[in-house]
């Protein structure tokens, strides 16, 4: 930052400490356009950058997410500057100024999510940014809004959204431990990353099995030697062990192992059907190449919005037992013994 810039800062602080919020914010609007006039994105970088800041911090969010704004879209998305670690730093930190309750927060994190894609690796946007607003939007129990930026996060993603859902499912009936896990296990798969959802199963029953040290007495390991991915199977849980089976068939990729999981876990699977029908049929040809006829659009992307079946209901908390699927509980305890698989 020039020492002309630094002045301007300094100057425009001294306001708003002395509550003068709408000169600070129409004067700093005014030193930009300048810059941006002449292209000199660096300045205008430097003054946004900074006054978004002061303002976020000084409760001021219209005014700080306006200044937020400006820098993303008339410095950032203008200027074509890349997606780097210094440019993604900016916004990060920009972002967890705003205070929670702001309007302006969302569309700054949908912007932010945009430019990312346009100008980085990944047209879904970037891991990092998707790994650090899911990480946010999960501290504060958001989680609709957690699940559809944790699913494109980072490996680091995976567990804290394993935890978020095994929360809300403490909250629930006992036997819907399954359909909770799925939530982060099926879009995990869709989006070809199977490491994390190894990683979310995992943590899921670790979470279940420290509540209930009996579980694990009474479960057995199912490990495939080639692949080194072990998972736990559960007399009591077909569904969960389902999940896991399905995680070790996907290693392998072999079509009929996974049509002879869906043949063994039929019964079990009614009870889902209607909310994993769509996903498992896009896992089989994600994963074991078996194909779907096309509707236009992109189903993988499709399906997994359909997974996350919070429906439109951003910004509720993490207790919104209304906006989760049930599965009719079971009649009587049914104890499983896993089918014979050839996982190797």
């Amino acid at each position: 930052m020039s020492a002309k810039i630094a002045k301007t800062i300094a100057r425009q602080k001294e306001k708003i400490a002395e509550g003068n919020f709408y000169e600070a914010h129409q004067q700093l609007r005014v030193i930009t356009a300048r810059y941006l006039k002449a292209q000199d994105y660096t300045s205008a970088c430097d003054v946004l950058y900074n006054g978004s800041l002061l303002l976020l911090r000084a409760g001021q969010g219209g005014s700080g997410g306006d200044l937020a704004l400006m820098l993303l879209n008339d410095v950032y998305t203008k200027g074509e500057w890349a997606c780097t670690d210094e440019n993604r730093k900016r916004l990060l930190e920009i972002l967890r100024a705003f205070p929670p309750e702001e309007p302006t927060r969302k569309r700054f994190v949908s912007e932010t999510v945009a430019w990312s894609g346009k100008f980085g690796d990944v047209e879904r946007g970037d891991a990092v940014i998707h790994a650090e607003v899911g990480k946010m939007f999960a501290e504060e129990g958001e989680v609709y809004d957690a699940e559809r930026h944790l699913i494109l996060g980072t490996a680091d993603s995976a567990p804290i959204l394993a935890t978020l859902h095994y929360t809300w499912y403490a909250l629930d009936q006992p036997h819907l431990a399954p359909i909770y896990a799925s939530r982060s296990v099926l879009p995990y798969l869709l989006v070809g990353d199977l490491a994390s959802a190894n990683r979310a199963l995992s943590t899921f029953t670790s979470h279940l099995t420290t509540s209930n040290p009996a579980l694990l007495a009474m479960s057995q390991p199912i490990e495939s030697s080639k692949s080194g991915l072990t998972v736990r199977v559960f007399p009591s849980i077909p569904l969960l062990n389902f999940l896991g089976l399905l995680l070790l068939a996907a290693q392998k990729g072999d079509s009929s192992l996974f049509r002879q999981l869906a043949k063994y876990y039929a019964p079990h699977l009614k009870d889902a059907e209607g909310l994993w029908g769509d996903a498992l049929a896009n896992i089989g040809e994600v994963w074991f190449g078996i194909r779907m006829p096309r509707q236009g659009g992109n189903p993988l992307f499709d399906m997994m919005g359909s997974m996350l079946f919070g429906g439109g209901g951003g910004g509720q908390q993490s207790t919104p037992r209304s906006g989760t699927p049930k599965v009719q509980a079971p009649a009587k305890k049914e104890i499983e013994k896993p089918p014979t698989m050839d996982l190797d």
